[in-house]
């Protein structure tokens, strides 16, 4: 007898200009194994090579939004030499979490329920993190004897400070989505309800919007993190000189001085 066929880890639908991907392991919390890591490779850079999609939604099924590595994965067989974790994060978060930074393209992270360990980094990896009242953030390594991966020592002190980074990562406490977007974490927490559709209506508006400007942005502010002033000064003359050559900024102009709304083509 077959074994019957599972849903697909990833689940990618493209409409109305953005892709939304969602991590499709709900009754595992949406943890990854290596099938959910290969299928979001893949999701992410078909998103990244397609001209129709100008911008991302990344969510997830059911009550969480990520609950980190499936360590049901990671079982120890007595005998056996332990893991290198080092090779795992070369192999899958690390790429990923490089990939979902470099990508063109604004992604909106609408967070549904727990995001955990490196499902909380992954989240913070985007760009506009929104998430649900019912929604936590937990960066659960202290817990496992680990440091926060996928990114987590760096998005937390440069988002909510050094104090607040260490209380965080070195207890491992619930921070619910209120408190985030209170702290800086996130950009916002909204209701259950409205979650679904706020994040779809956010997608939407930013795939009607300057693609190649938008990108910039991304570029830009990602790079002032480790510039001086006068590198971060040379980088947005550069990046103003390149834009200000693009259709898109004479749509702009142009709109404005004939007062009606810009139509944007990302180019």
């Amino acid at each position: 007898m077959e074994s019957p066929v599972s849903d697909p880890p990833i689940l990618l639908e493209v409409a109305d200009g953005h892709a939304v991907v969602t991590l499709n392991r709900p009754e595992r919390l949406n943890s990854f194994n290596p099938s959910m890591h290969a299928c979001l490779h893949e999701a992410v850079a078909t998103v990244a090579a397609r001209d129709d999609v100008r911008a991302v939604l990344l969510t997830g099924a059911g009550r969480a939004f990520c609950s980190g590595q499936d360590l049901t994965e990671r079982r120890f067989t007595p005998g056996e030499p332990l893991p290198d974790l080092g090779a795992s994060l070369d192999a899958n978060f690390n790429p990923l979490v490089r990939a979902l930074r470099a990508l063109p393209k604004p992604i909106v992270c609408a967070v549904n329920g727990t995001a955990a360990g490196a499902g909380a980094n992954i989240a913070l990896a985007c760009d506009i993190v929104l998430a649900a009242r019912s929604a936590s953030f937990i960066q659960a390594f202290c817990k496992l004897g680990l440091v926060p991966d996928s990114g987590g020592t760096y998005f937390l002190p440069r988002l909510v400070g050094s104090a607040r980074a260490a209380g965080l990562a070195l207890l491992g406490d619930r921070l619910s989505a209120e408190d985030a977007a209170r702290i800086g974490l996130i950009w916002k927490c909204v209701e259950d309800a409205a979650l679904a559709d706020e994040a779809r209506a956010l997608a939407r508006h930013l795939a009607t919007q300057p693609t190649r400007g938008l990108a910039a942005i991304k570029r830009a502010l990602q790079a002032s993190a480790s510039n001086t002033l006068d590198a971060q000064l040379d980088l947005e003359r550069d990046l103003q000189r390149e834009l200000g050559r693009t259709e898109d900024y004479r749509e702009g102009v142009t709109a404005f001085m004939d007062k009606r709304p810009p139509r944007f083509f990302g180019r």
